[in-house]
């Protein structure tokens, strides 16, 4: 009886440390994998775009992605080598340089 009640006790710390452990790595906003599945190359008006967020290629993905948040909240994964996709880019570098 006490041998099942110590198995019970360390399956319940030990599930209780993965949990919080992969609650933790959402909750610093790390991805581990890519987040583009599909991606757009038609030409989306920057008007109706919000928010552009690029994620450089590293460990966790091997393509650059950018994503674009629509002022209706949807987010869009764009394709980087589109050439309006450059181009909108390239604006948002020489921004942050200013």
């Amino acid at each position: 009886m006490n041998c099942k009640m110590t198995v019970i006790v360390l399956f319940v710390c030990l599930t209780y440390a993965a949990l919080s452990e992969g609650m933790s790595l959402k909750s610093l906003g790390t991805e581990l994998r890519c987040q583009c599945i599909n991606k757009e190359s038609r030409f989306i008006h920057p008007k109706l775009i919000q928010n552009v967020e690029l994620i450089p290629s590293g460990p966790h993905c091997a393509n650059t992605e950018v994503i674009a948040t629509m002022k209706t909240g949807k987010k869009i994964c764009l394709e980087p080598t589109a050439p309006w996709v450059k181009i909108l880019i390239k604006a948002i570098m020489e921004n942050q340089k200013l």
